[in-house]
């Protein structure tokens, strides 16, 4: 009745991919990555001064100006 030994979990884990499949699970697995990724880029981004985050958004709104300027020469 103590804790789940070797055996059990090796069931355990058979079943579950027998339920879902490799393809799933790995798919899951890669999703969960990505994810825990991108919190920890959020995260620095978060630690950053406001300074540096200015500079970024000014260069990101000369890039999106002169995008719309493309946009109208070419029509």
């Amino acid at each position: 009745m103590g804790g789940l030994s070797i055996w059990h979990w090796l069931i355990v884990l058979a079943v579950v991919l027998l339920v879902f499949g490799t393809k799933r699970l790995t798919s899951g697995a890669k999703d969960l990555g990505s994810a825990v990724k991108e919190f920890k880029k959020g995260m620095r981004d978060d630690d950053k001064p406001t300074g540096q985050l200015g500079n970024q958004s000014r260069t990101d709104e000369t890039a999106t100006d002169k995008q719309r300027d493309d946009d109208h020469v070419q029509r």
